[in-house]
């Protein structure tokens, strides 16, 4: 009888969980089971919760929008306070610093499982920045886990040997150092996992101490340490463990040998958590969520971003997202420098069969940012503050041959400028660089003081003299080695400086890597950061191309935090919503084989604005595309079913134009080819549209100019269509002409009656929605050709924290800005090319449903 009673608990438990009290009483009580029986059901719920609730460790609570049995420290705790305080002792404040982490290690520990659960399998993701403290992080994570009752920490620590030895060094010295006797180390500083002996005896109950253990990904490592954990499974079952996975897009996902071992070693662990950590987790947010694999299941949570670091957006800017206003997105400092096309082949062979033998040049470019590398060493030296090491990277190539060619011409040329330094020629130059730089970046508005060339002229010499060469890469002996004094070096190198490994006291970059894929492109700038003491100093050399591709890279990253914050608001999980990937015709989100599970994302152009913000300047590209806004106000005055004219406004806007005559208009209308939009893809957007929702078949075109009258600043779209040019100066950045900046909030209600100057988003959408629901709204905007910028009140004359400035624009011939504003999706909007995400297809995520037990106890 008690084991038939035990089957009919078990098959209502979930009943008594998913529904109140007296709810599930009078459910049970349909499926004529007795009185007696439901409340002897009823008890062993009670009891069996209880049981639960009284586990070691808080009550649960609620944090952001999830349950959690995890509240925060304790008074009782014994790790996290060890943390703090040698966080202290290095220099942290406790705010905002470590309140911050406080809060954030807190928000990953609490979606974890309880330890003491009978079994779990958890798979999270942490979406950290690059080189900004996700080591610390996941550091505060182990300790408070290990202080409600974890036992095992495995931390895959990359695949080189340089990230695992700094990893393990920073855990023993954080966790190990502060309680040695609490805790068994698997591994060791110069000594990747091997066997022990009787590996039960760090599991049986009568060992109380913590196991850590910090391995490479590497498949003979990992394949040993999954052997000997099978040898102690009969004690696994009493061991909560926390795997970190850091770095957890490389090696992890998608590799017949790593991927399997990791699932091993998670399958021999009956109550494991596995959190990776990534700054680029594009592989990760992609994989199959219907496969037994690593897809973050559970939780994904982004950290937010530290004050003073330096990351994407910081440096490179961003372009506006949907809804945003443009004026208000960042620009990005003004320390990119150009590196022009023709240098590149100087620098890096530009196919493999031409790296054997290769001789690299030092080009201009080169020479300049090697000079500025000493210059900054010795300013630094000057204010005695910040980072007592200061590095240099050159990444041209992934050739280590390449690599171990510039060591000699360097080394020249280091020889040559110190030999040179009485000549008054060489001094000049270097006297009108360093002039030059701290112009363009102030110091002051980094709360730094500027510091003359005549201060670090007295330790320039000693700086070059100190400054080592060096290749650090896969075939090198040499190494970056920070613990024996301050470093001055520059460091030429590929994959071995690319992931996890700080650069201490990095300042400038020479970066012309070819890179194919963000995860990539992200993971190589290692020059994302902290900068204190010299946030005016850095500076980074590269193509302009591959500035376009971070700037692009920034607004990814933006889109998909803020994808990710949807976890945290909402009541959706990543089985239940999938991150979107902006993509770009020139770059892979991630390698093939991790993006094979991948589908077009459910993102359309309905509810955006799309808006031009790149142009070439001469005169045959910008005069077809005059001509083409020529043909389309001609015709959509003849076809409009009412124009409303506001020439004292410099505006006209022509009502219920036929869809065609908008789609023949962007068929003819060039997009600059680093636009985010095409005409392709718009124009089959617009009639695939029309063809399955029936909406957009008509639109509202409209002119936005200045009041005309102005001499020589008028603009004529045809016979009585005239406005004044609009001023759009372009960013003070190298390449094609970006205005950043077309369409205002205010310009997009053009079309709409009774607007407000108070309006702020949501009144523009539901406006739109309410009085243009099916519409879309066309903007054309003529650009004055010179457009220089206005000046500056004389208060506003310095840069503002060294950002880019606004230059003329002089093109060759006016300029045509198109913005497009599409009304909100529907039932049959159809998707666009331009996001991907993870396959949701196949999971199946509804209500409990409990119709089997009809045909169980009828």
């Amino acid at each position: 009888m008690a084991d038939e009673f035990d089957s009919m608990y078990e098959t209502f438990r979930a009943l008594l969980d998913a529904f109140p009290p007296a709810e599930s009483v009078k459910r049970l009580e349909q499926f004529g089971i007795s009185p007696d029986i439901v409340q002897q059901i009823r008890e062993r719920h009670e009891e069996q919760t209880m049981r639960i609730r009284e586990l070691e460790g808080p009550h649960a609570v609620v944090l952001g929008n999830r349950d959690t049995w995890y509240t925060g420290p304790q008074a009782k705790d014994k790790f996290w306070p060890a943390v703090v305080d040698r966080l202290r002792r290095d220099g942290w404040p406790q705010q905002p610093a470590i309140a911050h982490l406080d809060a954030s290690s807190s928000r990953v520990v609490s979606l974890l499982n309880h330890p003491k659960e009978r079994s779990f399998s958890t798979r999270g993701l942490v979406v950290g920045h690059v080189q900004s403290g996700k080591t610390t992080n996941f550091t505060s994570v182990m300790a408070k886990a290990a202080d409600r009752g974890y036992k095992l920490f495995i931390v895959l620590a990359g695949i080189h040997n340089g990230l695992r030895r700094q990893t393990q060094a920073r855990l023993v010295q954080q966790l190990v150092e502060p309680n040695p006797s609490l805790w068994s180390q698997l591994t060791g500083l110069d000594t990747d996992f091997t066997p022990q002996e009787n590996p039960a005896s760090y599991f049986g109950k009568s060992n109380k101490t913590h196991v850590l253990c910090v391995v490479k990904k590497n498949a003979t490592v990992l394949r040993k340490l999954a052997r000997w954990l099978e040898k102690a499974s009969d004690y696994l079952g009493d061991c909560p463990a926390l795997i970190i996975d850091d770095e957890a897009d490389q090696a992890t996902v998608a590799t017949r040998s790593i991927n399997p071992l990791i699932l091993s070693i998670m399958n021999s662990l009956p109550r494991s958590a596995y959190v990776g950590y990534t700054a680029s987790p594009f592989a990760n947010l992609l994989i199959d969520p219907s496969a037994e694999d690593l897809y973050p299941r559970d939780f994904i949570v982004s950290l937010p971003k530290p004050d003073h670091h330096f990351g994407t957006e910081v440096l490179f800017g961003r372009y506006a997202l949907d809804g945003e206003d443009p004026g208000q997105v960042d620009d990005g400092y003004d320390m990119i420098r150009s590196v022009p096309e023709g240098d590149v082949a100087c620098v890096r062979p530009l196919s493999r069969a031409k790296a054997d033998g290769f001789e690299p040049v030092i080009t201009d470019t080169m020479r300049r940012a090697v000079e500025y590398f000493w210059l900054v060493t010795a300013a630094r030296r000057v204010r005695g503050t910040g980072n007592p090491h200061n590095t240099m990277l050159i990444h041209t190539s992934v050739n280590t041959a390449v690599h171990n060619s510039f060591k000699k011409p360097l080394e020249q040329m280091r020889e040559s400028v110190a030999g040179s330094m009485s000549s008054g020629e060489d001094l000049a130059r270097l006297r009108e660089l360093w002039e030059q730089e701290t112009a363009r970046v102030a110091a002051e508005d980094f709360g730094e003081r500027k510091v003359e060339f005549e201060e670090l002229l007295a330790h320039l010499p000693s700086v070059i003299d100190h400054c080592r060469i060096i290749t650090d890469n896969s075939s090198s002996e040499d190494r970056l080695d920070y613990g024996n004094g301050p470093v001055v070096a520059i460091a030429i190198g590929g994959n071995t400086l690319s992931r996890g490994l700080t650069l201490e006291g990095l300042s400038v970059s020479y970066f012309v890597r070819a890179v194919s894929a963000y995860d990539t492109l992200l993971q190589m700038g290692r020059w994302f950061g902290f900068r204190n003491g010299y946030a005016d100093l850095p500076r980074i050399w590269m193509t302009d191309e591959l500035a376009e591709w971070f700037r692009h890279l920034a607004t990814v990253e933006t889109e998909m935090r803020r994808d990710i914050d949807v976890y945290m608001t909402e009541s959706v999980t990543p089985l239940s919503f999938a991150v979107r990937l902006r993509t770009h015709p020139a770059l892979r989100v991630t390698a093939a084989a991790k993006m094979r599970d991948a589908v077009t994302a459910a993102s359309a152009y309905g509810g955006q604005r799309v808006q031009t913000h790149y142009f070439h300047t001469d005169a045959d590209w910008l005069t077809k595309n005059i001509d083409a806004a020529r043909i389309l106000v001609a015709a959509a005055r003849s076809s409009s079913s009412e124009i409303d004219e506001r020439p004292q406004e410099g505006r006209y806007v022509f009502h219920d134009v036929p869809h065609d005559v908008v789609a023949d208009f962007l068929s003819s209308y060039q997009f600059h080819e680093r636009s985010s939009a095409t005409s392709t893809l718009i124009v089959e957007y617009i009639k695939n549209r029309v063809a399955t929702a029936g909406s957009l078949r008509c639109w509202n075109v409209a002119i936005i100019g200045t009041p005309q009258g102005k001499p020589g600043n008028d603009f004529t779209f045809a016979p009585g269509v005239t406005v004044g040019r609009t001023i759009r100066s372009r960013l003070d950045v190298a390449g094609p002409a970006d205005i950043k900046t077309l369409m205002s909030p205010q310009d997009a209600a053009v079309d709409l009656t009774g607007y407000k100057s108070n309006w702020v988003e949501d009144d523009f959408r539901r406006q739109r929605r309410a009085q243009r629901p099916d519409h879309g709204l066309l903007v054309l905007y003529p650009i004055d050709k010179t457009s220089a910028p206005a000046p500056r009140a004389p208060a506003a004359q310095a840069p503002v924290r060294g950002r880019k400035q606004r230059v003329p624009l002089d093109a060759e011939e006016h300029v045509i800005g198109v913005a497009l504003v599409f009304p909100e999706p529907s039932a049959g909007d159809s998707l666009v090319e331009g996001y991907i995400s993870a396959d949701l297809s196949k999971i199946s995520i509804e209500d409990e449903d409990f119709s089997f037990l009809d045909n169980e106890y009828a």
